[in-house]
């Protein structure tokens, strides 16, 4: 039988959002692409926007701390694991199409809009077609690749406040910048995403997927478990080439490497500890810093508590 740690807590959520929706004590490695993280006291799912409102001002209310997760992609959640509400809006899908507008729910993979976009003949997503992440998260980092970037198509967001509270944000008011956004300083959590998009040949927009995804398959490590690109690119220079000059390719802390395919990667090899990938970031960036005096900047978000002893 699960003995949970606060009954009262995990009763209420389970009258927000379906109780199959609420997890107690779940293992966060289930739910990440590094394979990586300790429990969460309660995971949760809800199923609408008025869910999410309902369990922020519970989360407010009962003084619980709050966490969302996002699809798990560009993170990595240490060994303690989480304490309190860990969301995911993974249950939130929905992607519209009308005219030229995208309309795509945060927990929508960004790589199925680039999809839908193009069932659409509709261009300006291409560059997401190989991106792993949610539309939500694709938002909080303003996600790119490949000269393209999130700020370049999107027209509004619908967001959910520290308070509770249902927004209508410009892109503008999101201050999306390379890599960044405001919306992990405002606490924001991306609901929905509004797309500003153009009409194109549906098989010129193919091709450039295409190539895309021809070039990540080549060049990036998915036959591991990974977080994506670790570290943001430096000024003038381009950080996998900076690892690899440094002689790190395949250097490895207990099961964490650096990838032998693309040094920008770190991969779970063999069952590595939230700790080991975290250690070898940071091995990584002294080494750079004193072979090149280049600071890396993670890009990948790391979050959670370190275990217990």
């Amino acid at each position: 039988m699960l003995v949970v740690k606060d009954q009262h807590t995990y009763e209420q959520l389970k009258l927000i959002t379906s109780p199959e929706n609420v997890l107690a004590d779940e293992y966060l490695n289930n739910h990440t692409y590094t394979r990586l993280g300790g429990k969460a006291d309660y995971y949760v799912t809800p199923e609408t926007y008025e869910e999410v409102q309902k369990i922020v001002k519970l989360s407010i209310k009962e003084n619980i701390p709050f966490t969302l997760l996002g699809n798990g992609s560009n993170l990595i959640v240490k060994d303690g694991g989480i304490r309190g509400i860990v969301l995911n809006l993974g249950r939130l899908t929905k992607i519209d199409v009308v005219g030229t507008k995208l309309v795509a729910q945060s927990g929508a993979r960004i790589i199925t809009a680039s999809q839908k976009a193009l069932a659409h003949a509709l261009t300006g997503l291409e560059f997401a077609c190989g991106i792993p992440g949610s539309v939500g998260g694709a938002l909080f980092m303003n996600a790119g690749a490949y000269g393209g970037e999130i700020k370049d198509v999107l027209e509004s967001a619908v967001v959910v406040d520290a308070t509770g509270n249902l927004l209508h944000l410009s892109a503008d008011d999101l201050d999306l910048e390379y890599r960044s956004s405001n919306i992990p300083d405002k606490g924001y959590i991306v609901l929905e995403a509004r797309f500003s998009m153009e009409m194109s040949e549906y098989d010129d927009i193919k091709a450039v997927m295409d190539d895309l995804t021809f070039k990540r398959e080549s060049k990036q490590p998915l036959e591991y478990p990974s977080c994506g690109s670790v570290f943001k690119r430096p000024p003038g220079y381009f950080a996998g080439k900076l690892i690899q000059d440094s002689e790190l390719q395949g250097k490895q802390i207990g099961g964490a490497q650096v990838s032998l395919k693309h040094a920008g990667f770190i991969i779970n090899l063999d069952g590595a500890s939230a700790t080991e990938y975290i250690n070898l970031i940071h091995f990584i960036q002294d080494t750079v810093k004193s072979k090149f005096g280049v600071s890396l900047e993670r890009e990948v978000k790391i979050i959670g508590e370190d275990p217990a002893g």
